[in-house]
């Protein structure tokens, strides 16, 4: 079998988002270097999920309506609606965060940094000293 040049065997793989990995002859596995942007994508659609109940709390507690509107669930009262919207708003965030950052190599630093800001601004949103300045009198 005749060795490849080089520049041959790179304009082979031009089409493909990722050159070949290369194999570790030691132990016959491919040394994979996978982008992360999906595991950005789930640690910010965490982040974002935080945040949306800290603002469905604060929605409900600043609207009769809103408060109204997310009750699903006369026993659980509004907390059904917020948490449900909640898990809705990271579920889709999530998917689409996936798809947008599918191929990014490196993003995880600055995923952590945006998702732990999110869940500091969803956590302050769920206190009721915070919630209740927002409250009809």
């Amino acid at each position: 079998m005749s060795e490849m040049p080089e520049h041959e065997e790179h304009a082979q793989h031009a089409d493909q988002p990722f050159p070949p990995a290369p194999v570790n002859e030691e132990k016959g596995t491919a040394d994979v270097d996978r982008p992360e942007g999906p595991i950005s994508a789930a640690i910010i659609a965490a982040g974002i999920g935080a945040a949306a109940l800290g603002l469905f709390t604060t929605l409900a507690e600043a609207s009769e309506d809103v408060a109204e509107w997310l009750q699903w669930n006369d026993r659980v009262g509004p907390l059904s609606g917020k948490t449900c919207m909640a898990v809705i708003v990271w579920l889709v965030s999530w998917a689409v965060l996936h798809l947008a950052l599918r191929n990014k190599p490196r993003e995880t630093g600055r995923a952590l940094t945006v998702a732990l800001v999110l869940i500091a601004l969803g956590v302050l949103g769920t206190f009721p000293t915070f919630f209740q300045l927002f409250a009809p009198e």
